[in-house]
Order: structure tokens, then C-alpha cells, then sequence
């Protein structure tokens, strides 16, 4: 939890902007999370760029390939609550470097799927990875730097997403007309070569070292469960709600870009809606970056309620849309909105929980939200089977409301707060 005292891990920085002054080992924990989060995401989001091509080999309609992305994300909270539970016992970067490897033998086994179980399985074991990179990675960073600026930290680290989502768009456009889908997936064993650079090059936080001692894994959870409920809950609650909105938004846009006019969609090949992805994602990094900026000027409630309510009002407008230039130009504002508050969630619950917990927390609260999200892109597939894409995306505009309405009523503020 927070504290009164104005010590942080790299000391005093006064008025300085955040890169100056910052150590060796604050860089080095910067590199390895925001590598490991721009893999992970491009990990992740590969199946979402092939999913035609998967669907149709493998013999799947949209609501099957829900259910795979689902499960994907169902097992993310799984590996957050596991990796943070092992990054608040062994290590923040022993546990980074096991999720990393997780995830990218999970993606490299998807391209030998021949059956739909087969691909669901190998999506969990992709899932656990992820989920347990994101805690270890948000807690090594969040202990590393001062916290004044630790918003504007997390958010340059958390553009990777950006950067991994664009990533995973180019390599399917690359790799399905050469050699097919399944080439694809073997593209996402690259990450497990971050793991040696983590292990050679990023030390454990002070803070975590010099615990007195690490609490077993029923102490955990009866201080996360206890002692924390009430952040755990609301923490909980505003995340799953805003994740529903992501995932069953950026889940199905690549599918509705190429969905044709016939059917609701702008009918776009996969040319343009590769191009259209990799732009919208320079929207995406500038929210990311700007979120840091306003929660740590304004506070991490306001600059939350600023892009629950942004992102709530512009994808139904977006979905009105099917001119391909202003497609793309308003696709930027909903990629700003509708990703930029990704960045709130590492610092904010950082500095909702002790260091004794805070990587099993963090875990806990992020992927446990992403789990229950589960169920959001099985829904969006529903709806695009029954009333088209188009209208499944409209339903995410209600999740993105209804976590501001728990960020308004519930969420203490943290800005500021140094960790203890």
C-alpha cells in the first residue's frame, strides 16, 4: 500500500524529466518489460490475424474461434495469479523469464494444430505465459522507478502493446501468402531468445531483496482476499469490465475490416487492412504514452474516466463508418481510446498493494479481469454470426461505460504513492 514518505527506488529527482538521472538497472528492467510486453501481445494476437484462414483449414466458424480466443484469455488469469505468485517468492525476473518461455512454445505449437482441441490447448499454454508475464514484468518495473514518475513509465512500456499488436499484423501478411498460417505461429518462438537477455542483464528491485520474509502461497491469499478485498474487488470489477470492451472490439476488428459490404462490413483485403491495423496503432502507442502523462498530472481516476468515456462514444461511430480514408483516420481515435487506458492498470495497482503481494495482486486483479473478458470475444463471434460484425462491435461501447461508471464510483486515488 501507499506510503507518506517521499524515498523512492532511485531517490529524489526532483523536477527532472523521467529518463534523467535513471540507473543502469532502471534501464535494464525498461528494455526487458517493454520487449516482453510487445512479444507477448504479438503472441497473443497472431490467432487473431489468421483466424479466417485457421477457421477454414481446420474446419471452425467464428463462434468455435471465440471460444479459442476465450480460452486463451481464461487462462491468462491463471498464469497471472501462478507467475506472480512465483515473482513474489523467487524472483520479479526468474518469473519473467519462465513466462517468456511459456508463451512462445505455446505459439509455436499452435502451427502443428490439426484439430480444434489441439489448438485450444496450445492457446491455454500461450495464455499462462502472457498472463504471468504481465505480473512479473508490471511489478519489476513499478518497484524499480521513483514513483512520480512511474505513470509515465509504465506508459511508454505499455506502447509496446502498439508495437507488438502492429508486429503480429505484419508477420500474418508476410508469412500466409509464402508459406501459410501455420508459419505464422512458428514466427512467435523468436521471444523465448529475450529470456538470456533477462537473465544476464536484470537484477531483482531492492525493495523485493530486502523483504524479511516471503509469505507461503495461503498467506497470499488471505492477505489478498482479506486484508486488500476491497481493492482487490474494485480493482477486479473496473478491469473486467473495460477488458470485455477491448477484447471483443480488437478481437473482431481484423475479421469486420475484411468483412464485405454486402455483409456490413468496408470489405478491405488484407493489404488494407494490414496497413489499417499497423496506422492504427500509432493511435494506440499515442494513448498508451498520453494516459502516463495525465494520470500523473491529473491523477489515475480522472485520466481513466477520460478514456472509458472516449472510447464508449467513438466506436459507434466508428462502426458507422465504411469509407476507407475516414476509416482509417477515425480508427486512430478509437485505437487512442479504446487501448490508451491499458496503461493506468500496471501503476495504479502497484501502488494498491504491498510488495509482499503486489506481483500475485497485480496478477490476480489484471488477468483475472482478462478471464472473465472471456467472454467477450464468444459473444462478439455470436452476434457477428447472428446480426454481423458490425453489430457485435457495438456491444463493447456499453462494457467501456459501464468501467467508468466503477472507476467514478469506487476507485481510490494513488497518484503519487510511494510503494512499501
Amino acid at each position: 500500500m501507499a506510503s507518506s514518505t517521499s524515498t523512492s527506488p532511485s531517490g529524489d529527482t526532483g523536477n527532472k524529466r523521467w529518463w534523467q538521472g535513471a540507473t543502469q538497472q532502471q534501464w535494464g528492467t525498461f528494455r526487458s518489460a517493454y520487449l516482453g510486453w510487445a512479444l507477448d501481445i504479438m503472441d497473443l494476437m497472431l490467432f487473431a490475424m489468421v483466424i479466417k484462414h485457421v477457421s477454414a483449414d481446420l474446419g471452425f466458424d467464428k463462434s468455435d474461434a471465440g471460444m479459442v480466443m476465450s480460452a486463451t484469455l481464461l487462462a491468462t488469469a491463471a498464469g497471472g495469479l501462478l507467475f506472480g505468485f512465483l515473482a513474489d517468492r523467487m524472483g520479479r525476473a526468474k518469473s519473467m523469464i519462465l513466462s517468456i518461455v511459456c508463451y512462445s512454445v505455446g505459439t509455436a505449437l499452435c502451427g502443428l494444430s490439426d484439430t480444434l482441441g489441439q489448438l485450444m490447448l496450445f492457446r491455454i499454454i500461450v495464455g499462462l505465459g502472457v498472463g504471468g508475464e504481465w505480473s512479473a514484468g508490471s511489478a519489476l518495473v513499478s518497484e524499480t522507478w521513483p514513483a512520480q514518475h512511474r505513470g509515465k513509465v509504465m506508459a511508454w512500456i505499455q506502447s509496446a502493446f502498439a508495437a507488438g499488436y502492429a508486429a503480429a499484423a505484419i508477420v500474418a501478411a508476410v508469412v500466409v501468402p509464402m508459406y501459410g498460417w501455420r508459419w505464422v505461429f512458428a514466427v512467435g518462438l523468436l521471444p523465448a531468445l529475450l529470456a538470456f537477455y533477462v537473465r544476464r542483464h536484470v537484477k531483482e528491485p531492492e525493495i523485493w531483496v530486502n523483504q524479511a520474509r516471503r509469505l507461503s502461497f495461503p498467506e497470499t491469499l488471505g492477505a489478498l482476499f482479506s486484508a486488500h478485498r476491497r481493492n482487490t474487488l474494485i480493482g477486479l470489477a473496473f478491469t473486467t469490465a473495460a477488458m470485455c470492451g477491448y477484447w471483443g472490439l480488437f478481437t473482431w476488428i481484423p475479421t469486420y475490416l475484411a468483412t464485405p459490404v454486402a455483409e456490413g462490413g468496408p470489405g478491405l483485403d488484407l493489404v488494407k487492412s494490414t496497413v489499417w491495423i499497423v496506422i492504427m496503432q500509432v493511435g494506440a502507442a499515442l494513448g498508451y504514452v498520453t494516459f502516463g502523462y495525465i494520470a500523473d498530472r491529473l491523477g489515475r481516476k480522472k485520466a481513466f474516466l477520460i478514456f472509458f468515456a472516449g472510447s464508449a462514444l467513438s466506436v459507434p461511430l466508428f462502426v458507422m463508418i465504411h469509407t476507407p480514408g475516414l476509416l482509417m483516420a477515425f480508427g486512430i481515435v478509437v485505437a487512442y481510446f479504446g487501448t490508451g487506458f491499458y496503461s493506468g492498470f500496471a501503476p495504479t495497482f502497484a501502488e494498491m498493494f504491498p510488495t509482499s503481494i503486489r506481483a500475485t495482486a497485480q496478477g490476480f486483479v489484471y488477468n483475472g479481469g482478462r478471464a472473465i473478458a472471456a467472454i467477450a470475444p464468444a459473444l462478439i463471434g455470436y452476434l457477428a454470426n447472428q446480426h454481423g460484425v458490425g453489430s457485435g462491435l457495438l456491444a463493447t461501447a456499453g462494457f467501456f461505460a459501464l468501467a467508468g461508471l466503477i472507476v467514478l464510483l469506487f476507485l481510490p486515488e494513488t497518484k503519487g504513492a510511494e510503494l512499501t
